[in-house]
């Protein structure tokens, strides 16, 4: 995939000009990191069809979905790719399988979305409607509906942000696997530091409309982290070897320190959370 894009965004601090270059592989799960504003959802639906750039193009394998020099400008349900938005973008009046099954193709054997079903842990809910769903099980519903076209390209905004600790780390192990069994590039947005870590293939981080930076995570994130994050202590193991902390979203186990307890503020650093 190669995309080069420019467009003339607003942000909350006045107009800005979104210039960026990247290319992905595939089975290459790439995060975008940034300020608010910095351009990271336009980008996203722009790569998507739902928002027109200025100039540029969007290419995937051998599909070019935009090309302002050539006049190229795919219509979103003309693009093999799943988006799953900020606020999930679920149809109220739908059940869960029927807003799965409004993203199946016509002709395709409906015995796919019984395994998305599946996999996002959503049968005991599947005749329930979005109202009826907490903000995690909207979120499993959209990851899954973003999956029924088996889309060559996976675009996921702040995809996890809703979930607790259990289902965070069931997906991003799952998004993982997505990759490899599909052959799917992904492009994901997020803030939460740990989470690009543990699943991101390449970091780039995108300022005022611009990639300033790119690399491994691990590299970019120890470089650009504070020396130290503020944690909570949830948990002590019996024999005092581990304890579960909380380090802004992400529980994270990490060897004992003495004279630690339960509830106890401490100072982690980003090499301990990675």
């Amino acid at each position: 995939m190669h995309i080069r894009l420019q467009k003339k965004l607003k942000g909350a601090r006045g107009p800005f000009h979104l210039d960026v270059e990247l290319e992905a592989n595939s089975s290459e799960i790439l995060a975008v990191m940034g300020p608010s504003g910095s351009g990271k959802t336009s980008l996203l639906r722009m790569i998507a069809g739902l928002m027109k750039p200025d100039a540029g193009h969007i290419r995937l394998g051998d599909t070019c979905y935009y090309d302002s020099a050539r006049g190229i400008h795919l219509p979103p349900q003309r693009r093999l790719l799943g988006y799953v938005f900020q606020d999930y973008a679920l149809f109220p009046h739908m059940s869960v399988r029927k807003n799965l099954r409004f993203a199946l193709p016509k002709g395709q054997d409906e015995s796919q979305l019984d395994e998305l079903i599946d996999m996002m842990d959503l049968r005991a809910l599947q005749h329930r409607k979005p109202a009826l769903l907490s903000g995690g099980q909207q979120q499993r519903t959209a990851l899954a509906r973003a999956l029924v076209r088996r889309p060559h390209l996976l675009l996921l905004d702040e995809p996890l942000s809703a979930l607790d600790q259990r289902m965070r780390e069931a997906l991003q192990q799952q998004i993982v696997q997505l990759t490899q069994a599909r052959q799917l590039t992904i492009i994901f947005v997020s803030h939460d530091p740990v989470e690009v870590a543990r699943i991101a293939h390449r970091l780039l981080i995108l300022e005022a409309g611009k990639i300033t930076r790119q690399g491994l995570p691990g590299e970019l994130l120890s470089a650009e982290a504070p020396p130290t994050l503020a944690a909570k202590v949830l948990t002590i193991s019996a024999d005092n070897s581990w304890m579960s902390v909380l380090a802004g979203r992400e529980i994270v186990r990490l060897p004992c320190r003495p004279g630690i307890s339960v509830g106890q503020e401490i100072q982690v650093s980003m090499q301990e959370l990675l």
